[in-house]
């Protein structure tokens, strides 16, 4: 059989993190020949993050751009994948369940999911969401979630910080709150009760690695800016991150993709939104999720902080998102589908 040729698209930060063991393994086979594209709507944090898993793409379309909107990153990376695609001709090109929750990027991934071949699943419920579309069963693996795999790549025992040694004995609480759909009043709202809670409890520092948006640094400095165990700093690259989760207590985000990855870590999580399109952690009892309701977020954070029994019920319930594994299952899995195609 000749090579595979496999092109990764991918161009956020959360993106690259699970992206990154991916390519590590497929670059590690000889069965492949593996070509990385990256569409750069993250600029910055994207090239942290290919800066620190050593991932320089063959393709970088570059599109960020001053005041753009969503509509113009789908039509900008149509465009630029269509040369791509015609130049390199890969075999194969490597999903919430409400069209519009998130608006227009869930409508992007279902149509996206059309034409797919093979689908990687990263959990039972996730297949069961695919079956329910009509995706074909055996177009399904379910391999776990590629987020945990970077993980034993990033967290190290020994890791110096001077973040790390401000929190030395506290409870360091974790914070992350970026999304659209949060800013204005909602994104107040999160943070007048996380300060709420922080000034009851002196044991408590906090540590919120600002996203870029002028609105969230707006409402951070209003809402936290001041409050001598509260550290707001720049956002942090992967490896940093990766770390500070590790050595938080509590971790209270709007944020996917630390939703999966806290699991493994043995740390809870609220979850700062309405919605979540990880319901395997709520079910598993290692996320609640807490709404942009003041009242709401400070009666949760409150309670993991001073209920010890509940704390230790959230930390070691059963992670449902993998063990760090599920790369090898993706590479597995393309090779037996193009074996099968050749026969």
């Amino acid at each position: 059989m000749n090579k595979i040729k496999v092109m990764l698209v991918f161009g956020t930060r959360p993106e690259t993190i699970k992206m990154a063991p991916l390519v590590k393994e497929l670059r590690e086979r000889p069965e492949f020949e593996t070509i990385v594209c990256v569409t750069a709507q993250h600029r910055q944090m994207l090239d942290q993050v290919l800066s620190a898993f050593s991932i320089v793409p063959e393709h970088d379309l570059d599109i960020m751009k001053p005041g753009q909107t969503l509509s113009d990153i789908t039509a900008r990376v149509l465009k630029g994948l269509e040369g791509v695609i015609n130049e390199e001709k890969p075999d194969m090109v490597l999903r919430t369940h409400d069209k519009y929750s998130p608006y227009p990027e869930e409508m992007n991934r279902q149509f996206v999911g059309c034409v797919t071949d093979l689908h990687f699943a990263p959990t039972e419920l996730s297949r069961q969401n695919l079956l329910s579309e009509g995706k074909k069963a055996e177009s399904i693996v379910v391999t776990g979630n590629t987020a945990i795999d970077a993980l034993k790549t990033t967290v190290r025992e020994d890791f110096p910080d001077p973040i790390l040694d401000w929190a030395a004995g506290s409870r360091l609480i974790v914070i992350t709150a970026h999304r659209r759909e949060n800013l204005g009043e909602p994104m107040h709202r999160m943070f007048r009760a996380i300060r709420r809670v922080m000034e009851e409890l002196p044991d408590v520092k906090a540590v919120y690695p600002v996203h870029l948006n002028p609105l969230v640094q707006q409402a951070a400095r209003e809402e936290l800016g001041g409050f001598d165990r509260v550290r707001l700093c720049e956002p942090m690259e992967v490896v940093e991150f990766h770390n500070l989760l590790a050595r938080s207590y509590l971790i209270l985000t709007d944020s996917g993709g630390i939703q999966e990855e806290a699991p493994s870590l043995g740390k809870p999580v609220i979850v700062l939104r309405d919605t979540t399109e990880r319901p395997e952690g709520v079910a598993a009892g290692t996320l609640k999720l807490a709404g942009t309701d003041e009242e709401t977020i400070y009666g949760m954070v409150k309670e993991l902080l001073t209920d010890k029994a509940e704390y230790e019920r959230m930390a070691h319930a059963s992670n449902p998102y993998g063990d760090g594994l599920a790369s090898k299952r993706i590479a597995d899995a393309i090779v037996a589908y193009f074996s099968k195609k050749a026969q």
